[in-house]
């Protein structure tokens, strides 16, 4: 299904929407955004010089530091007393990034999330669960107000209490999971040594994965303990641009469609900040042209992944981005070699012996980085020969992706730590 008329417009419509709303935009962060009047002053640049779409590159860019900077509303575009909710981030970095929503934008925000839950099979017909934590985090109350919108039961289980999330899945009938891909896969497992088989056992038929990156990999194993026919879509946000809901997967999987009468997306290269040609890699940067209270004008989002423009055999017409093979802000430098985590899960969920949880840990040694990787057993064995060899084949397989020997660790089942929200895989002891 799909939700609004929106998502089939053509692309001429697309981007007159686009422009109109850009210059309205960039107008109005001019006049009330001092941080960012003072940034285009800086390079001479009005707000009436952005003429077309083609414009949009001569504006400077908006980093997470520029919000740390300016904490707490310092690019807020309204006046406290406009706002009817506010949002942050953990601030487990230095100061959080805060965000905050007119009586307008929370009506945006569950606009767009109706349109990627549809896009991920949702109707008013499921009972959907949501294994999100709720607080200053965005993503559970962004999915909660979007499916509610579209007539979906909430059950607002949030995190933690995995046995007791099973007993509602099984009492309440839930067909409908939203939770990260770690989550998802941790609630499986819990359903299993309770002698619940997912598959079989429950009713849960549509997963709608968002917060860590799915990879092909990821998506198989959680089809494996699932089932073949759950319909598993990935969408993307981020607090700073809104929340979840700027773009998602159809049932096609051949990316996510972004709202591009909300954002409009460009590609650059990370180091140089030049916009890229359609269809190259770089980095993820977007443009609120509808957002009240926070309008970030080219928000560099650090995340690696490219666009397509060609109509989708959905039958939506917005732009779709690749699902982002990782951050550049994640992306590890070991002797040289550019690393992404998301390169090393291909290759661990590609042997049957292995579980979904590693860990990958970066050391020194003298000059030297060392690069490690725990990997967790599926089933106990006490045949060194087969251990040996196993950790033979792993290595030699990451070598060949990487390009880089590594130590693979073995571990015991359910040795390594579980995640309820976002899965943190990297352990970069080089600085201590």
């Amino acid at each position: 299904m799909i939700w609004s008329k929106e998502e089939t417009l053509s692309r001429r419509e697309i981007e007159e929407i686009q422009l109109s709303r850009l210059k309205e935009t960039v107008n109005r962060v001019y006049e009330k955004v001092l941080p960012y009047k003072k940034k285009m002053d800086e390079i001479g640049l009005k707000p009436d010089d952005i003429k077309s779409l083609k414009d949009l590159s001569k504006l400077p860019f908006i980093t997470k530091q520029d919000m740390r900077d300016t904490y707490p509303f310092g690019l807020f575009a309204v006046d406290k007393k406009e706002l009817v909710r506010i949002h942050a981030s953990s601030g487990t970095t230095g100061k959080p990034t805060v965000v905050g929503y007119t009586k307008n934008d929370l009506k945006t925000w569950t606009e767009c999330v109706s349109r990627i839950a549809c896009m991920g099979g949702a109707s008013k017909e499921d009972i959907a669960q949501i294994c999100f934590g709720y607080g200053m985090f965005t993503g559970a109350l962004g999915l909660h107000y979007g499916l509610e919108n579209i007539g979906a039961t909430i059950v607002p289980s949030s995190t933690g209490n995995s046995e007791k999330q099973i007993m509602y899945m099984q009492d309440f009938g839930t067909s409908l999971l939203v939770a990260t891909p770690s989550y998802a896969l941790r609630l499986a497992e819990v359903a299993n040594s309770m002698g619940i088989d997912p598959k079989k056992d429950l009713s849960v038929k549509i997963g709608l994965v968002g917060s860590e990156l799915l990879t092909d990999a990821m998506r198989a194993e959680m089809h494996k303990v699932w089932g073949d026919d759950m319909k598993i879509t990935s969408n993307y946000g981020m607090s700073e641009l809104m929340g979840p809901g700027v773009s998602g997967e159809c049932l096609e999987h051949c990316g996510m469609h972004i709202n591009e009468d909300y954002f409009i997306p460009e590609i650059i290269n990370p180091a140089t900040g030049e916009v890229l040609p359609e269809g190259e890699k770089g980095e993820l940067v977007v443009t609120c042209i509808k957002k009240e209270g926070l309008p970030l004008i080219r928000y560099r989002t650090k995340d690696i992944t490219r666009l397509f423009y060609e109509p989708c055999k959905c039958g939506r017409t917005f732009c779709r981005m690749e699902n982002p093979s990782g951050r550049s802000d994640d992306m590890l430098k070991v002797r040289g070699v550019n690393v992404f985590p998301s390169q090393i899960e291909e290759v661990i969920l590609s042997f049957a012996e292995l579980g979904p949880h590693y860990e990958i840990i970066v050391e020194r040694e003298g000059y030297s980085d060392k690069l490690s990787v725990r990997v967790e057993l599926v089933k106990s064995t006490d045949s060194f020969s087969d251990l040996e060899k196993l950790t033979a084949n792993i290595r030699y397989k990451i070598k060949t992706v990487l390009g880089l020997d590594v130590k693979i660790i073995l571990e015991s089942p359910n040795t390594l730590k579980r995640f309820e929200g976002k899965a943190k895989r990297i352990i970069d002891l080089r600085n201590k």
